[in-house]
């Protein structure tokens, strides 16, 4: 027995056309995962699928609003029809707003409360919806693993990304949380995991590590270096070995946590 094989697993990714997701999808397909990707924008979906028909057929797409039930439902039904189950589900859909932000010169008493809302409901609610409607069908087999995605502002107070750390906080509870609901009403076949990312450089968090005029460091990001012991922010490519694990039978005994790929930024008191 093979304990990484993903060979033939159906794997939905929400916001699968994104950096993170598109990345993920990559990485899967090529190692004979079927890949579904989910994202809210026709656009986005067949740009995706095109890309990733390049290294194999056995992927599809369909545009989909995680915040909504009904189109989550809706597509539900049509990849049920399309590929008779659903193996796994990464939570991939996620992001942040500058008004739930805080700049240089503000405090918390001039955050945006409707962008912080919007990205608590985008980070939180946009991954505990496809888990329930998705998770219906892994019940039905009592078979089917749940990756979501938590952050390093999870872990610690992160200063500024105050919208942002706490979706990301309340995803590792609800990590937890489902984790032993599904295991013991439903059986130990189902788990339910997460990865905590560390800092990796992206089109949310560009302004606020790289100066747009220098093309140094910005102070925020010398501090995260100087407190990440392997010097350096991460690549994509590096989340690629923990999802596989995640996702195979390798991590058969393994539901409920949330694993840092961090470089040892979480693990460092900065002394």
């Amino acid at each position: 027995m093979n304990l990484f094989s993903i060979e033939n697993k159906v794997i939905l990714i929400t916001g699968g056309g994104g950096v993170l997701g598109g990345e993920m999808a990559t990485y899967l397909l090529s190692n004979g995962a079927t890949i579904v990707i989910l994202d809210y924008k026709e656009d986005i979906v067949n740009a995706a699928i095109e890309k990733l028909k390049t290294i194999s057929d056995n992927v599809s797409g369909f545009v989909c609003n995680a915040l909504e039930e009904a189109s989550l439902i809706k597509v539900s039904d049509e990849i049920i029809e399309l590929h008779g189950k659903i193996d796994i589900l990464i939570n991939a859909a996620g992001g942040n707003m500058p008004g739930a932000t805080i700049g240089v010169d503000q405090t918390i008493f001039d955050v945006n409360i409707d962008h912080f809302k919007k990205v608590v409901d985008l980070n939180l609610f946009g991954s505990i919806l496809p888990a329930l409607v998705f998770g219906k069908e892994m019940v039905k087999n009592k078979q089917g693993v749940i990756i979501n995605i938590s952050s390093m502002t999870a872990q610690s107070a992160i200063t500024r990304v105050v919208g942002y750390s706490a979706s990301k906080a309340a995803i590792d509870n609800f990590t937890k949380w489902l984790s032993v609901e599904l295991a013991t009403k439903f059986g130990e076949g189902l788990r339910v995991n997460a990865i905590a990312p560390g800092f990796f450089i992206g089109n949310q968090n560009r302004n606020l590590l790289i100066d747009q005029e220098t093309g140094n460091f910005t102070d925020r990001g010398d501090t995260i270096i100087r407190n990440t012991p392997m010097k350096r922010f991460g690549e994509t490519d590096e989340l690629n070995g923990t999802i596989h694990y995640l996702c195979a039978e390798a991590s058969k005994f393994v539901t409920g946590v949330v694993v840092p790929i961090d470089g040892g930024f979480s693990a460092f008191s900065g002394v």
